[in-house]
């Protein structure tokens, strides 16, 4: 299983932004899926996630309201549309995905493949 981020740069503030991650390989066996971000001198931490079947969701309740997960199944890609940018979202975006049904875990240790990331920068 291989994943693929793309989307990011340089945006300004207060603009919005999707990333997409796309899955190659055995994407049959994905279930889980998560976006990571880690910004400079910060540890890695969880965004949001969802479910294979869409039915579960799960956002960083500090990050509720500008970040929406969504996953087409059909193209294996799960995406991560962010608005209103500030500088504070500076980060690179990671995207994970798991074999097993966690219930979209927040721990990087929930999953077991990881795309080499994106870098989103944010200016003012």
């Amino acid at each position: 299983v291989q994943l693929q981020a793309s989307g990011g740069g340089t945006v300004q503030a207060g603009d919005s932004l999707r990333l997409s991650c796309e899955v190659s390989g055995l994407t049959g066996s994905i279930f889980d899926m998560a976006w990571f971000r880690r910004a400079p001198r910060d540890e890695r931490e969880f965004v949001a996630g969802m479910s294979r079947s869409g039915h579960l969701r799960n956002t960083n309740e500090f990050l509720k309201g500008r970040f929406t997960v969504s996953r087409d199944n059909a193209k294996n890609t799960m995406y991560l549309h962010i608005s209103t940018l500030y500088r504070e979202d500076t980060a690179v975006y990671y995207c994970a995905a798991s074999r097993f049904n966690l219930r979209v875990g927040t721990a990087m240790a929930d999953y077991e493949y990881w795309g080499q990331g994106t870098l989103v920068t944010v200016s003012s």
